[in-house]
């Protein structure tokens, strides 16, 4: 696999950070009909059983808020992917369909309430360092223009930042050509159930990406 590894400084302050990584090569295309069956049902199934005020009691996210605030970063101002997942489900918003990759990307974040970003590794270069965004660094999020990345925990490589628990760039976002991915878990409560999400992401690409697994494994 490629290499990746946390900072100090974010360990320092999220001494819980733990990463499900799954490398794969794999086919992109739009959505699958199967496959929007169980997002469908999944969300069926949070709509049952989850309500508003339930959302911040939601293990996964509110260790995750916690690790914001640690990091000096408002997570009601910068709302991570996973807590904005669910609240879309939950106001029966729907999700939007963008390709068979990205919509196996959100399954595993509704089900494990963990924020997930799945990357193009050939638009990647060198190690990947789970890091905190430095001062007054931005950089352009899909779908929301330029972020502010500062405090926020963030993918860089030695081209710079490049994904976030909040926000990808548009620069490693999964597209149609893309070949070659990795798909990082992100829990700040430790590694506990991170095996099941990721077999559970394999299982997902096998079936409706035709993926390739390359490795998988833990970081922490």
């Amino acid at each position: 696999m490629i290499e990746i590894k946390i900072s100090d400084k974010l360990k320092e302050k999220c001494p819980k950070v733990a990463i499900g990584c799954i490398e794969a090569n794999v086919d992109v295309y739009d959505g699958c009909d199967k496959l929007w069956k169980l997002i469908d049902n999944k969300c069926s199934t949070i709509k049952e059983t989850i309500t508003q005020s339930d959302i911040l009691k939601i293990k996964n996210i509110e260790a995750s808020r916690k690790a914001y605030k640690s990091l000096g970063k408002d997570p009601s101002r910068y709302r991570l992917s996973s807590e904005s997942l669910v609240k879309r489900v939950v106001k029966d918003m729907g999700l939007y369909k963008v390709n068979n990759v990205v919509d196996i990307n959100n399954l595993i974040s509704l089900k494990s309430f963990c924020s997930v970003g799945t990357y193009d590794l050939d638009k990647v270069s060198g190690v990947i360092c789970f890091n905190v965004g430095g001062k007054e660094e931005r950089y352009d999020g899909i779908g929301r223009g330029s972020i502010n990345i500062e405090n926020l925990p963030v993918f860089e490589d030695e081209k710079g930042k490049f994904g976030s628990t909040t926000s990808d760039s548009v620069r490693a976002m999964i597209t149609k050509d893309t070949k070659h991915i990795l798909m990082n878990i992100i829990s700040f409560n430790e590694d506990e159930e991170l095996n099941d999400y990721i077999d559970y992401g394999i299982e997902l690409l096998k079936k409706y990406s035709n993926a390739t697994i390359l490795d998988s494994k833990i970081i922490k």
